[in-house]
């Protein structure tokens, strides 16, 4: 996997301050609904091409890391939603989409 899963809002405060010296993208994801199933399905198929080597990639379950979630959407000004895909630089927002646009196409397209 080439993905690491994010738990705490310490692993997200790294992770933000990483973001000024490379990009960082996140998958909010939840483990009860098929439509961010078929998202981390499409994550996981982008990865295991040729992902962009540029960027970090990580993965939070928005029910089970609920304050990771909420402060994810809090610091970068982004409304929740799930599944929803971010592309964070700079500690800002750079690019998001989410629902059935979480796709492998669609992830290339901008990452690559």
């Amino acid at each position: 996997m080439n993905w690491r899963e994010i738990t705490t809002l310490e692993e997200w405060n790294e992770m933000l301050a990483k973001s000024t010296e490379r990009g960082q993208i996140i998958l909010k994801h939840s483990t009860t609904c098929p439509v961010s199933s078929n998202a981390l399905q499409e994550y996981e198929q982008y990865l295991q091409d040729a992902p962009n080597p540029d960027l970090d990639y990580t993965l939070v379950k928005v029910i089970e890391s609920r304050p990771v979630s909420n402060q994810i959407a809090e610091d970068l000004n982004v409304k929740h939603e799930s599944p929803q895909i971010i592309f964070i630089k700079d500690k800002s927002k750079y690019w998001t989409t989410s629902h059935w646009s979480v796709t492998k196409a669609h992830i290339t397209a901008v990452l690559d």
